[in-house]
Formats: structure tokens, C-alpha cells, sequence
């Protein structure tokens, strides 16, 4: 196996791992009405997000909170991720992107669900999009 060296490779990744969320029993349904039909749309976003992280070619330029913030989900929706995640990168790629990407994966779900806690722990005070 190879690390993750060029965008083929992060959709690859990205492509393989929202296959399996989307047939997943616990985030399939989560994931499949909130995107809708617009699957392209998102995989095209996590193409450039992943690039720019993984292979700094600055091709993302959005906030990847906000998207989330109104979603029922919490710690076992993070784990289940999170783990799927970890188990497609293990799959095809081996090397310090990868570990990097798993690294960014933790990361990113333990600040989204720190976010998410402090939503709905203040309900008053307004969440700036």
C-alpha cells in the first residue's frame, strides 16, 4: 500500500468512505436527508476540503461547521464516523498522510461535537453561520 499523494487518491478515499456512510444503518439515514440529491454537490466539497488539508492545494474556501450544527447527532454518531473513516483509510493507504488524515478526522468530529454541546447547552445565545 501507498500514502495519499494527489487528488485521485483523496477521491479515492472520500468516495469510498461516503459509499459506506450512506449504506451505514446509524448515519445512512442522517446523511441521505440532509443531502438529498445532491450527492455530487457534497463529494465535489469533501474532494476540495481533503485536498486542501491533506495535499495543501488551497481548492476549499467554506466553513465545515455550520452545515452540521442543526443535525441530531452527538457522541455515537461521531464514533460510528469516525471509525468508518479510520477503517477506509487503513484500507487503501498507508503512510504520513494517511495518519494524517485520521489525525484531521479525530480532530474535526471531537471540535464539531464540543460545538454541537455548547449549541444546545445555550439555546440563547445566537449561533453565528
Amino acid at each position: 500500500m501507498r500514502d495519499i499523494e494527489n487528488i485521485e487518491d483523496v477521491q479515492r478515499m472520500v468516495n469510498t468512505f461516503y459509499g459506506k456512510i450512506r449504506e451505514d444503518d446509524m448515519l445512512g439515514i442522517i446523511f441521505n436527508q440532509n443531502i438529498q440529491d445532491r450527492w455530487p454537490q457534497h463529494l465535489d466539497k469533501m474532494y476540495r476540503f481533503w485536498q486542501t488539508i491533506l495535499l495543501e492545494e488551497y481548492t476549499y474556501d467554506g466553513r465545515p461547521f455550520p452545515p452540521h450544527a442543526h443535525l441530531p447527532i452527538g457522541k455515537v454518531h461521531f464514533d460510528q464516523w469516525l471509525s468508518l473513516f479510520e477503517e477506509t483509510v487503513h484500507a487503501l493507504f498507508e503512510g504520513p498522510k494517511a495518519d494524517e488524515a485520521i489525525w484531521r478526522a479525530k480532530k474535526m468530529a471531537t471540535l464539531f461535537e464540543s460545538k454541537l454541546d455548547y449549541i444546545r447547552r445555550n439555546p440563547d445565545k445566537p449561533f453565528l453561520h
